[in-house]
């Protein structure tokens, strides 16, 4: 199966949408942010806090060679997630949407890892006082936002095949 063009223009639109507002926010936390000084944004809540991660989500890490190993498995994930767009039904908007988030924002963490010995930049601080989520970026909302829509597409198509299941199956009498 191939997407529609509009799909394909949604999967494609979102993406560079992401890459460019993940580079963008990137690029201004470097320039007007200090390491690892917050500056409140809406009250404690949310703040501005420029950190680098070297690690992959949460500052897992794996080593020496993990800039090298986390970049192969966005690499990776970019094929996979391109070739679930191309092999998709046309007609699946939310789908491509969901994919586009994640291949957007996997790309745009990738950029990092190519550009930044230091690691992926991340800078939205989110938490109440000192129960702090972990600093993320752009990226790291458009990848997770992407996998939550796409789980909700899939969860919607496997309820929708069990139903056409069942209105098929012979009735016992």
């Amino acid at each position: 199966m191939t997407p529609s063009p509009r799909d394909t223009r949604i999967f494609w639109g979102t993406a560079v949408v992401v890459v460019l507002l993940d580079v963008l926010t990137k690029w201004a936390a470097e320039r007007y942010l200090e390491l690892h000084v917050p500056r409140q944004a809406i009250g404690d809540f949310v703040r501005w806090t420029l950190a680098y991660n070297p690690g992959a989500a949460f500052s897992m890490s794996l080593g020496p060679f993990q800039r090298y190993i986390f970049g192969a498995f966005a690499v990776a994930a970019l094929y996979v997630l391109w070739r679930l767009h191309r092999d998709a039904p046309p007609g699946e908007r939310a789908r491509s949407l969901a994919l586009g988030l994640a291949w957007g924002g996997a790309l745009g963490n990738l950029i990092d890892r190519i550009r930044h010995p230091r690691g992926v930049v991340d800078f939205i601080d989110v938490g109440m006082a000192g129960h702090r989520f972990w600093t993320f970026n752009v990226a790291d909302s458009a990848v997770t936002v992407g996998a939550v829509l796409l789980a909700l597409v899939l969860l919607r198509e496997e309820r929708a095949a069990r139903r056409e299941g069942e209105a098929g199956r012979p009735v016992d009498g």
